[in-house]
């Protein structure tokens, strides 16, 4: 694993935000559960995506975000896959960028990537909402019946991606920093 200095710089970002990218893409191609009432589709790659963002930050949870994009092609949700390039990629920021700053405010890493995964989630819930209407057409009753699965996708993201953070920061202690 790479030191703290290494992982700072900018190629190790990029590179690991590729890879996280396409775990997030193979993820969800292989945990997806369809909402058939909505033509959307549960899965689990929401928890990579707050994986990268709170143990790399807000860059590598953007590019992560990415993957998500990539499996709605793959899975043949085209319709879907501009408004998942830019919900998830500003959902991996938004947790990022949140956890970065409330872990200097609170000595709980649990608690602040609690908030933070919430807050990415609360983008990613509103986001479909609003690209759904906006986009796609769809009535409000609609939009609405998806909004509790993207609950509970951020639910169960969370519920996988703090443990496995705290496992990587036991691991890799200089990621703390």
């Amino acid at each position: 694993m790479a030191t703290a200095q290494e992982a700072n710089r900018p190629i190790f970002k990029v590179a690991l935000g590729a890879m996280f990218a396409a775990l997030v893409c193979i993820v969800t191609v292989l945990f997806t559960i369809p909402i058939p009432a909505t033509s959307g589709y549960f899965n689990l790659g929401e928890s990579i995506i707050f994986v990268a963002a709170l143990t790399f930050g807000p860059f590598v949870g953007s590019i992560a975000g990415g993957g998500a994009a990539i499996a709605d092609l793959i899975l043949g949700f085209y319709v879907f896959a501009p408004g998942t390039l830019m919900i998830k990629a500003f959902e991996g920021l938004i947790a990022g960028i949140a956890n970065t700053k409330l872990k200097r405010q609170t000595s709980s890493t649990t608690l602040s990537a609690t908030v933070s995964t919430i807050l990415g989630g609360l983008e990613m819930i509103i986001g479909y909402f609003i690209y759904e209407q906006l986009v796609l057409g769809y009535p409000t009753a609609l939009a609405l019946a998806e909004v509790p699965f993207n609950i509970v996708q951020v639910v169960v993201g969370l519920v996988v991606a703090v443990p496995i953070m705290h496992a990587v920061f036991r691991v890799f202690p200089q990621l703390k920093s």
